[in-house]
């Protein structure tokens, strides 16, 4: 009988023994694996949510609630003028849709510059910004920097005619700049800023002031205007630019000599006499 209760408590010490490390065992991996949870927490990055498109879009295609769906966006790598919330995109009381004017590849983020306000086409006037005004300039393959032109390109402007000549007087050809940095809404009647292939257009569209307009007017009246294409990545601003013909021909104008004469009358006769001028 004691070998027998002998027996059954070493057997009991020896299960409480394993149990006791197989309890350990799990506890360790346990922590282990909550540590490592609350490592990967520490670790992640906060998002929210926006929306993306659901296929590839196209200029002129219209932007419908069906199109688009919220996504979780990392919170440190949003673009600017996304939308985070179906109310902006599509406000009550507008038109449930919006036209595509740049094109968007599937998933990527729906950003309020690719896209017209609610209910608008994709017309010129929905490029404009607020106060801006749509100006057409004549150009051809001369003037128009041989049709490389597109929406969206920056360009300087400027008028070549006749100017008061700063070597005497009279007129002279003279060209300068009138307007740096003025962007293209229009190309002809192309308003599609993913338009690749290069058009010889007759008139390209450019966003400017109201008092640009008029001095666009003037000049456009007045002489001749010619575009020069501004680099995509170039931030600078043009100086103050004017050339006349003396600058690359070399010719110079001679200042006429001064000549100061008095009269005298003499009975019926007027008599002119060459004196010195005063200085």
């Amino acid at each position: 009988m004691r070998l027998v209760f002998g027996l059954v408590l070493i057997i009991g010490v020896g299960l409480a023994g394993f149990a006791v490390f197989m309890a350990k065992d799990y506890i360790g991996a346990y922590q282990a694996q909550l540590d490592a949870e609350r490592a990967a927490r520490a670790n992640a990055v906060p998002t929210v949510e926006v929306f993306v498109v659901n296929r590839g879009l196209r200029y002129g295609e219209q932007l419908t609630e069906a199109d688009i769906r919220p996504v979780r966006w990392p919170e440190n790598a949003i673009p600017d003028g996304t939308f985070r919330a179906l109310a902006e995109i599509f406000p009550d009381g507008e038109k449930k849709f919006r036209t595509v004017l740049r094109a968007m590849e599937k998933d990527e983020a729906l950003m309020q510059v690719k896209v017209t306000k609610p209910g608008a086409d994709a017309g010129v006037s929905s490029r404009l910004s607020a106060g801006m005004r749509a100006f057409a300039i004549k150009v051809d393959v001369s003037s128009g920097v041989s049709g490389f032109l597109r929406p969206g390109d920056r360009v300087d402007v400027y008028w070549t005619g006749r100017g008061a000549s700063e070597l005497g007087g009279g007129t002279s050809g003279v060209t300068k700049l009138i307007l740096p940095g003025v962007q293209l809404i229009a190309v002809d009647q192309i308003a599609d800023s993913d338009q690749s292939a290069p058009t010889i257009a007759r008139t390209v569209t450019v966003e400017v002031t109201p008092r640009q307009v008029a001095a666009l007017a003037q000049a456009q009246a007045t002489g001749n205007l010619s575009l020069s294409l501004v680099g995509a990545k170039d931030d600078t601003v043009s100086d103050a630019v004017e050339v006349d013909q003396s600058e690359f021909t070399g010719e110079t104008v001679a200042k006429e000599k001064e000549v100061c004469t008095v009269r005298t009358r003499r009975g019926a006769e007027i008599i002119e006499t060459q004196i010195a001028c005063p200085e």
